[in-house]
């Protein structure tokens, strides 16, 4: 278990990845995986209340309502830490302060719930002061309706701009960031980011944790990706360099007799900002590599070997 910034959340070292629930899995599916997460050791599951609004024939919320079936069905609310968001769905967008309010009330009535446990303002509001902003998030914590904050996609510098307006007024805190970050995809985040979750003890949960499947290792030359669903997504990673990441990968893996899967996944909670990386499943089979993160932590010489082969270059997917 590791624990989320300076919050009481103590958590399993995968969130389990709600933007597939009401999409490419199904009700039936949904509930299954989730049961199947819970089963195997899972407790943490993120969502957000646009998921997945860009589906066909969906609205928005399709996610967390299935996620709010299972918390009642499955009596497993108080064994789970939710994470939701608010910024992007087509009815509340944005982040002035009864926008944040009425999109929360919103996602705790999808969600069959009391509380959100971790409330992320799921990207930046330049339009909006930050003032309000932060006031506006403090108020749901005070009131109980959010446990701890945290932010998604927004810049280091906004922040820390967030933190210094909390932290003057006597406001909560963020706990933790979520921005894109994995093996093909480091600089963004180890240059800039990291350093101030470090400073600042704010936990990171990387998003595209594995490529858009790139790093799953199902996909070792170009070739490989030609006619399949997630060419469009993992087929700008096909460098030089982003396939000898797999092939890493699949070396540490079979040594260690587990799936390049969970290796990427183990070499972003080796890192000391991070605390749990997100990854979906969209089928039950896809589980098992996703909870065996729990039980695997690379030694410094395969840390290190991951490191080296993913370090930028010019001309490589980074």
């Amino acid at each position: 278990m590791v624990r989320i910034g300076t919050s009481e959340l103590d958590v399993f070292p995968l969130c389990l990845g709600g933007n597939v629930f009401g999409w490419t899995a199904d009700r039936a599916a949904s509930l299954a995986i989730l049961d199947g997460f819970a089963a195997g050791g899972g407790d943490f599951v993120d969502t957000a209340d646009v998921y997945m609004a860009a589906a066909p024939g969906n609205s928005g919320g399709e996610s967390e309502t299935l996620i709010g079936e299972w918390f009642t069905t499955s009596g497993r609310r108080d064994e789970t830490v939710v994470a939701t968001k608010v910024a992007k769905h087509p009815e509340f967008r944005g982040l002035a302060p009864a926008n944040i309010r009425a999109a929360a009330d919103a996602s705790l009535t999808r969600l069959q719930t009391d509380r959100i446990d971790l409330y992320y303002a799921h990207e930046d509001d330049p339009e909006t002061p930050l003032t309000e902003i932060v006031s506006a998030f403090d108020e749901l914590v005070r009131v109980g309706k959010v446990r701890y904050l945290g932010l998604s996609n927004w810049s280091p510098e906004r922040v820390q701009q967030y933190l210094d307006v909390a932290d003057a007024g006597g406001f909560a805190r963020p706990v933790a960031l979520q921005p894109h970050y994995n093996l093909v995809h480091r600089n963004d985040v180890e240059d800039h980011l990291a350093p101030l979750a470090l400073r600042e003890n704010l936990s990171v949960m990387p998003y595209f944790a594995l490529a858009s499947g790139f790093l799953t290792g199902k996909y070792r030359s170009k070739d490989a990706l030609a006619g399949t669903t997630r060419a469009g997504a993992a087929s700008r990673y096909a460098t030089e360099q982003g396939l000898a990441i797999v092939d890493t990968l699949v070396e540490i893996g079979d040594a260690r007799g587990v799936s390049a899967t969970t290796v990427a996944l183990a070499w972003l909670v080796a890192k000391p900002f991070v605390a749990a990386p997100i990854a979906s499943a969209s089928k039950l089979s896809q589980l098992p590599d996703l909870l065996a993160v729990g039980n695997v932590a690379l030694t410094p010489e395969e840390e290190s070997a991951l490191d080296a082969v993913s370090a930028w270059s010019p001309g490589a997917a980074a």
